[in-house]
């Protein structure tokens, strides 16, 4: 079995990017939340919408890199069970 598989991996420099990103746009979101000229539960329901939709963010996008490994892993097993039949009708030719 071809063992080509390709793992993206990423730099340094891009996850430092993208935890800052985060960081930035979080305190861009508390400060607009804190200096937002409405009642204290306004303000409450619009802190709680943001947390929600970060935790929604974060759960699809897990959600949806685990069905794309689950499939990988799948067409590994498949990949390897057709090697494996290929091979064995090639040794029964040779006989």
């Amino acid at each position: 079995m071809s063992t080509n598989s390709v793992t993206p991996h990423h730099t340094g420099a891009w996850k430092l990017f993208t935890m800052a990103s985060f960081a930035v746009a979080a305190a861009m979101m508390a400060g607009g939340i804190y200096f937002l000229e409405a009642s204290f539960s306004a303000k409450g329901f619009y802190a709680m919408a943001a947390i929600m939709l970060v935790h929604t963010a974060i759960t699809l996008t897990k959600t949806m890199r685990d069905s794309e490994e689950a499939d990988r892993l799948i067409n590994r097993v498949e990949d390897a069970k057709t090697e494996k039949l290929l091979m064995t009708m090639h040794r029964s030719d040779d006989l």
